[in-house]
């Protein structure tokens, strides 16, 4: 017979109306997809599918009688042998009758045309027992799978999948995105990297299976990214049967450095001087972000709290290639704690007379 309905809704044979009511409410609040986290939402798509099926078939007598009689695929081909001929009526058994029933029926029902199986949507098979959820503005808004599409019962499409991918045409519903933080030392984002990530996630086929896959996924960080910054693989995240994948997002984070602090597209120094090398000079030497040696001669008296900028001795400008920020070095003088007396006679007789 194929696929057994009756099993499916669990229900006997001689199940009646009230039965297959009772069945199909009780099955359908437990694997509606809308009921199921969606690490169980692959299985109680088909299940749901599978329930409203049977329902379907069993509660409408016509199908019911030809499912009964032929089975499965009779009912779904509408190929079925005629009903036993009138001589040998009398010696029929109850299934002959109800065969000849059945086509008296269907001759009278369809005339003109061979019986043919209309499955109902579940749906409308779901609104109709449980009836529709008032939705926004009044509107009814019940919402199941139906067919592989996940529709609301006012016929809007909120999802729709095909082979292993959600439709591009019309309404469909989209998982929210994924973000995950990418770490990057301020080297990284001044010179800018190619970074091999591994993913592992899941994906489903057209009849709803899921299986783990790993991908590796290439990030490249452009020169000059600043921390914040998006790089986006659509559809990279998990899937979900009927629900088009995540969008997988990296954010770009900025690892704390240990000289460099960065302002934008400028680069920050703090750097301590002792009073001697802030009166009489001194020459810094710097190692830049992409590894140069930067000697910088100070020659002015440095006062507490001064500033001196480089030019182009920044970050790169991500969006202005060739151009780059400015390098400020902030000084903070250190003073001695305590001097001789010795050591303050020499200090007033050779700064006495400076201003």
């Amino acid at each position: 017979m194929g696929v057994d309905y009756y099993n499916i809704l669990k229900v006997n044979r001689n199940a009646s109306d009230d039965d297959l009511k009772k069945s199909y409410k009780r099955l359908a609040m437990i694997w509606h997809p809308d009921k199921n986290p969606a690490s169980k939402r692959p299985e109680a798509e088909n299940k749901f599918k599978q329930i409203s099926e049977a329902y379907d078939v069993l509660s409408d007598p016509l199908k019911r009688q030809i499912y009964d009689l032929y089975g499965e695929e009779a009912l779904k081909s509408g190929q079925f042998p005629p009903p036993p001929s009138s001589a040998a009526s009398s010696s029929s058994s109850a299934a002959a009758a109800a065969a000849r029933n059945f086509h008296n029926h269907n001759r009278q029902q369809h005339p003109n045309t061979s019986f043919r199986f209309n499955p109902r949507d579940a749906a409308d098979i779901y609104a109709e027992i449980f009836g529709s959820e008032a939705g926004a503005g009044g509107r009814s808004t019940s919402k199941a799978y139906r067919d592989g599409f996940f529709r609301t019962s006012n016929g809007t499409t909120s999802g729709e999948f095909s082979g292993g991918n959600a439709s591009r045409s019309g309404a469909y519903r989209k998982a929210n995105a994924v973000e995950n933080v990418l770490p990057c030392s301020l080297e990284e984002l001044y010179k800018g990297v190619k970074k091999k990530m591994k993913i592992s996630r899941d994906v489903c086929d057209a009849s709803g299976r899921v299986r783990t896959v790993e991908e590796i996924l290439t990030v490249e960080i452009k020169p000059g990214w600043k921390k914040g910054t998006k790089i986006t693989f659509p559809e990279k995240g998990n899937q979900e049967f009927g629900v088009i994948p995540a969008d997988l997002i990296f954010v770009v984070d900025e690892k704390p450095h240990a000289l460099y602090k960065r302002e934008g597209n400028d680069l920050i120094v703090n750097q301590e001087l002792t009073l001697l090398e802030a009166l009489t000079g001194k020459t810094l030497d710097l190692t830049t972000l992409d590894g140069r040696n930067l000697l910088f001669p100070l020659t002015d008296i440095i006062k507490p709290g001064a500033e001196v900028v480089i030019p182009n001795e920044g970050m790169p400008i991500s969006k202005e290639p060739g151009k780059k920020g400015n390098l400020k070095i902030k000084f903070d003088v250190k003073y001695p704690s305590r001097l001789t007396a010795e050591q303050k006679s020499d200090l007033r007789r050779v700064l006495g007379g400076v201003q």
